[in-house]
Formats: C-alpha cells, structure tokens, sequence
C-alpha cells in the first residue's frame, strides 16, 4: 500500500476552496468548509494523511517537506485555482521525484486532457467519484487497469480508461468523522451561519434538480440522489457526537438533504433520539408538516438556495421552483423557529438591473436570518458554462481564471449587452447594504445578541470582516 497524502494546497489567504466547498472563493467573512471529498477517500487508504492547508494556516513551506517519505499524493483542484495548484505539485515532484501525484475534483473531471498536459508533474487525474479509483492506485495497481483515471502512458501520449461505474451502495463508504480527528481540528472551520465548532457529513450524493450553475452534480455527483442508510447516518452522528464532545452542531451536506422526505423524516427522528442540533441544506418547496417533524427533532437552520426572485430567471436556470412556493415556505419556517441561510445569485441569464432590484426586494420579503449573495460562476462542465460559451457571455479566452480575483474573491465572468460585469458585481455590495442596513433587520441581530450573549464576541469579529470586505469591494477598479 502506498504511502498517501490528500493534499487540499494552500490558496489564495482566507480562500475556501477546499473539496467541500461548491463555489470556491474568499468569502465575506472567514468561512471554511470541510475537505470532505478527501476525507472520504483517505479513510478508505490505510496509512493516509489529509491535509487541509488553507483552514490550517499551511503554506508552501510547511507541505512540502510532508511528501518525502510519501509515495502519493493526491491533490484537491478547482478552476480557479488550477493554476497554483500545478505550481504546487512540481514542488512537490522537485522535493520527491519518485512521487506520484494524482488530481483530483470537479476541473480534472470534466478537463482530464488539458489538465494533464498543463505539467509534467500531473502523472495522472481521477474523473466521476474518485473514493475507490483511489483506494485502487494506493494499492499499487497498473494505472492502465483502473477505471476513472486519465493518465500518460510511457510514450507521453494521454490516455482515457474507462468510466468508473457509479457508486450505489453508499453504505460502501466509511465514516469520515474518524479522519476528521485523526487529521483536523474542527474549531479551524468557520461557517457564519453555522454554531462553532460544527461538523459536516454527507449522507448522499446526487442531486434531483438541474439547476444550469451547480458544479458537483454535473460534474461529479450526477442527478441521481443517492442515499446511506438511516442506519448508517445515525450510527455516524452518534459516533461525532462521541469523538467531538465540543461539537455545537452537525450539519449535513447534501445537495438537497430533503430531496426525499420520508428519510429525511426518518433521519430526523433519530437524531432527535439522540439530542444533536442540526442543519441541512434544502429546496425552498419543503412541505410544512416535515418541516415540522425535522424542526421537532433538533433541526435548527436550512440553507436554502433561493437564488432569484425573479420567476423567469428561475425558469431560465431550470430551478424547478415557483416564487409563489419559495414565499409560503418562508413562512412555513418562520412560523414554526426555524432558521433560514438564504443564497442568492446574481448575474444569471436573464438578469436585468430591474430582475435585479425585483430579488432585493424578495429577500427583504421573505428575509431569511441571513443571507449569502454570490455572483453566478460558470464553471467549466456545467451547462451555464456551455450556454456562456455560445452566446458570448464569456470573454473569448476565459477558461474559468476570471471567476475569481488576484486575492481570491469572486468576480463577475458573465456579461450581458444590457447588463455589465461591473455593474452585475456592484449589485453585490448594495444587495448586502439593502438587506442588512435596515431598521428591522439591525433590531433582529441585536435581539439576537441579547437572547445569546456567547455569540456577541463572535458576531463583532464577523461583522468587522464584513465592514472591512465591503470596504476592499469599493476599491476594486472598474472593468466593463
């Protein structure tokens, strides 16, 4: 068995790109997700290290010394930071010639030729769900007889193996949470939403909705939910729960966690049982009388990916969501106390400054606790990318660098003839100072602090970053 190490590299300062992250980026306050496309493999490998660099405070000097007695390594990759990551890996490759490094994530999948010859130290990339392709290649088997893998054979020349076959027994896959104490430290992650310290799992993979933006489904994942058994996630929670006795909540990462409800209901139940808080993400369409049932059970917060208020545009990205429903929703989990992160994405086909002004004023509507405004980002293999590509949206040489800026935060890549980046990514500021800088919503926050004095030092810490973030944003020179 080789000696591995699931490298996430060091980025940008402050950057959460890690393999848990869907939209990799700075984010507007510190905010970490856990490496958990890594984890998930590395706990199948005997002998592994993870890595997690960025949360960690890792640099360049501090990894490099950790592959000489490696035989492997595989490192985590994203667009936008494909190109640090390559320089990473022929450091490695300088430090330890003999290494064998592998890529992996949602850019190598759906760009396993380019990918490759982009270095000579790239010996191979690992497409679809890589958990066993890597297993496969730690035990030392011929690279020509696993399935998954795009490599270079001993003439230079690329070659593609065969897809790997889905994987349908999620029960397949062990715990992660033992990799995550092996190997992190669960207070480095941040989510601003999210009580800290948390933990993350996945208790399925796949997702039912098409949504044009989203990167792993389309990339990775698939359409197809694919669920552990209430068993299994049960058996995991309570082992977290034993391994992180400081643990404040546990979130599960599913796409859509209540894709299918009846588990969902099942889940819950059990968690109840066993007294965790918790959080998921879920579609803004979750009948009232589960969210009863999972709100009954310890549910605190639902991440939801509202995204626009504008109905056309939800069309347009085949959200697969009425406004009208997202609205009832809302109130649906207001009036029963639980909390809502709403996301939102400017900049989607169809955007107007008027579509614009129309998602602004429903999210003050439905005005979910917080809110996370993102800019949309095609991401190479989704088919907003492709939609990008054919109709001109995309400068002609972008190969998704421009998603982000020299400091890691996001950019505007689309552009329209009737809306601008600039002023796509200028919205993203007054969205934020619209939403937060409001009568109502200060008095909420401050209710809030008084209800939880313990958040308060936390809330002033998050709240200057912000201030701060706003502050760089309006420094940004402009660019049509």
């Amino acid at each position: 068995m080789m000696r591995t190490l699931f490298l996430n590299p060091p980025s940008f300062e402050g950057f959460d790109g890690g393999a848990g992250a869907r939209y990799q980026a700075r984010r507007e306050i510190r905010s970490y997700w856990y490496p958990t496309w890594l984890a998930q493999p590395a706990a199948i490998v005997p002998g592994s290290l993870l890595v997690d660099a960025p949360p960690a405070g890792k640099t360049l000097a501090d990894v490099v010394p950790l592959v000489r007695d490696r035989d492997l390594v595989i490192l985590y990759t994203s667009s936008p930071t494909f190109a640090g990551d390559v320089k990473v890996a022929e450091a490695l490759k300088a430090e330890n010639p003999s290494l064998l490094i592998g890529f992996a994530g949602p850019k190598v999948a759906v760009e396993p030729e380019p990918s490759l010859l982009a270095s000579q130290a790239i010996d191979f990339v690992a497409r679809e769900e890589f958990d066993f392709t890597i297993a496969e290649v730690a035990d030392g088997r011929p690279l020509a007889s696993i399935d998954g893998i795009s490599y270079r054979d001993g003439g230079g020349r690329v070659v593609h193996n065969p897809d790997r076959q889905i994987l349908e027994d999620m029960d397949r896959l062990p715990f992660v949470t033992p990799v995550y104490k092996r190997d992190l430290r669960i207070e480095d992650y941040y989510i601003g939403y999210l009580m800290h310290p948390y933990v993350s799992l996945y208790t399925g993979r796949g997702c039912r909705s098409r949504c044009t933006f989203c990167l792993w489904p389309q990339t990775v994942g698939g359409h197809r939910y694919r669920t552990r058994s209430v068993g299994s996630v049960l058996e995991e929670a309570a082992l977290a729960k034993e391994l992180f006795p400081q643990m404040k909540e546990l979130f599960f990462d599913d796409d859509t966690f209540t894709d299918d409800r009846q588990r969902a209901e099942e889940v819950a139940r059990g968690l109840g049982r066993l007294g965790l808080t918790w959080s998921c993400n879920a579609k803004a369409n979750v009948p009232r009388e589960t969210l009863k049932v999972m709100r009954d059970n310890g549910l605190r917060l639902l991440l939801v990916g509202y995204e626009s208020g504008n109905q056309q545009i939800l069309i347009n990205i085949k959200k697969g969501l009425r406004v009208e429903r997202a609205k009832r929703f809302a109130a649906d989990c207001r009036d029963l106390g639980i909390t809502v992160h709403g996301t939102f994405i400017l900049g989607l086909p169809g955007e107007t400054k008027e579509t614009i002004q129309e998602t602004i004023a429903f999210a003050r509507e439905v005005n979910p606790h917080t809110i996370q405004v993102s800019v949309a980002a095609p991401y190479p293999g989704t088919a907003l990318y492709q939609q990008a590509k054919e109709n001109g949206w995309l400068p002609e040489d972008d190969e998704g660098a421009t998603l982000v800026s020299e400091s890691g935060t996001q950019l505007a890549a689309l552009s329209y003839p009737e809306l601008g980046r600039t002023e796509i990514l200028e919205s993203v500021d007054a969205f934020y100072k619209r939403f937060y800088f409001r009568a109502g919503k200060l008095a909420e926050m401050a209710a809030e602090l008084v209800r939880q004095p313990a958040m308060t030092g936390r809330r002033l810490r998050e709240g200057g970053e912000f201030v701060r973030f706003l502050g760089r944003r309006a420094g940004l020179p402009s660019a049509q």
